[in-house]
């Protein structure tokens, strides 16, 4: 191929609107584009001056998938300010909260929007038609992630029971155990959709950037620790110093920032991919089998993988919730969920969690009222943006060099794009 123009004007199958432009001149990429065409949504802005009590929950509203991840992760940042220590059990029913994201988004993501790309359609409605199980099954999966976060956040999106220091409202040993059953019931299906993915065929690019994620040792992080760590470069950091990591940076086609490693310089990928990565050997086990059997183990740096990596959590998610449930309803953990006392004072504190998307942070700074001075959120798909757009030049190349043609090279670029399962909309916050 000479010379072609490839362009993709609002990606279909993903939160947000997006488009891709590639320019090849002379058998060579000269333009690589992911441009973010959404317009700025001024959350930062919004919650200036207002009281830390209100934050998290206008913060939710950045995302209808992570909404939990959000008001977890700003909790977590007041904490952080105000000093204080949590129960174990709050700490048990933050992990049910922002697992149950897990499952609402990577069921919605693997099967709405990415098996249609594996299975020769353009929509997801075809696969109702040719497959109404296994969609139903999918949309299952997503409904138990609907009502765990009913359950324990008081909503299916935007939960309303987390607050500082705990939780407003627990249920009972009952429900717990119910739904604790129903994790049971849907691990099956999950273990299918691993080994469905797996037979799915895709180039083999191999990321350049690195890639981040919360670890903690003997455990598979999703809200319990502040340390982040970049995999390939191997070495760890405190959230709290996320702005002196962590470089955001304008580009010209892209609405949204984007980032890289300050020590490195380089992108880098944030996903399910990346807590694969980092915290293998805290996969339960089931999760860890189903993951080697379909050829997924680290270093895995294939951007394609993340569809895999998140099949497997939805086992490992399965597995961690049934205990969970089984554990509070036994009363296993120490404290009570009810909120522990504390003192507003201003100060500069940063939340972090993982999102179902990715590493997701937000810096606050307070004043002596306990008034928003700042407010910064770093959401995954503004970080992994820079690192997508490398990918895309990567795979167009390779398949220049392999003389594919400009609409198969297209159709591949659009994969790889679902695979990082963007959020556009957040990535303008």
């Amino acid at each position: 191929m000479a010379t072609a123009s490839i362009t993709v004007d609002h990606v279909a199958r993903v939160e947000g609107h997006g488009d891709i432009r590639l320019t090849i001149e002379d058998g060579q990429v000269t333009t690589c584009e992911m441009s973010v065409v959404e317009p700025a949504r001024l959350f930062e802005s919004m919650v200036r001056g207002r009281s830390f009590e209100e934050v998290p929950y206008i913060a939710s509203r950045v995302c209808g998938i992570c909404s939990s991840s959000h008001v977890v992760t700003d909790i977590r940042a007041i904490e952080s300010i105000f000093g204080v220590e949590v129960t174990d059990r709050t700490e048990a029913l933050r992990e049910l909260l922002v697992y149950g994201s897990f499952l609402q988004n990577h069921a919605t993501h693997l099967f709405v929007f990415a098996a249609p790309d594996f299975l020769g359609h353009h929509s997801v409605f075809p696969l109702a038609e040719t497959n109404p199980e296994l969609l139903e099954r999918a949309l299952g999966l997503k409904a138990l992630g609907n009502e765990l976060c009913t359950l324990v956040g008081g909503r299916s999106i935007h939960p309303i029971t987390a607050v500082v220091g705990g939780f407003t409202h627990e249920i009972d040993a009952a429900e717990y155990r119910r739904l604790a059953e129903s994790m049971d019931e849907a691990r099956a299906f999950a273990l299918q959709a691993v080994d469905l993915f797996r037979d799915f065929d895709t180039i083999d690019v191999q990321t350049e950037g690195d890639l981040l994620a919360m670890v903690q040792p003997g455990s598979y992080p999703v809200c319990t620790s502040d340390t982040a760590r970049f995999v390939r470069a191997n070495y760890e950091f405190d959230c709290q110093n996320v702005e002196e990591e962590i470089e955001e940076y304008p580009q010209a086609s892209s609405a949204a920032f984007l980032a890289r490693a300050r020590r490195t310089g380089k992108p880098y990928l944030t996903a399910a991919l990346a807590r694969v990565n980092a915290s293998w050997n805290n996969l339960c086990q089931e999760a860890r089998y189903a993951a080697a059997k379909a050829g997924l183990r680290p270093p895995e740096y294939n951007p394609f993988a993340n569809n895999i990596a998140q099949a497997v959590e939805l086992v490992d998610v399965l597995d961690r919730c049934a205990a969970l449930c089984r554990r509070l309803a036994a009363d296993e953990f120490a404290g009570t969920s009810e909120p522990v006392a504390f003192t507003v004072r201003g100060g500069k504190g940063v939340g972090f969690t993982e999102a179902p998307r990715g590493a997701l942070f937000h810096l606050l700074e307070l004043n002596d009222e306990g008034r928003v001075q700042r407010a910064s959120i770093m959401t995954p798909t503004a970080q992994n943006i820079a690192n997508l757009e490398a990918d895309m030049r990567q795979l167009a190349e390779k398949m220049i060099a392999g003389g594919y043609d400009a609409d198969l090279i297209r159709l591949e670029v659009e994969k790889l794009v679902r695979a990082y399962d963007p959020c556009l909309s957040c990535s303008v916050h």
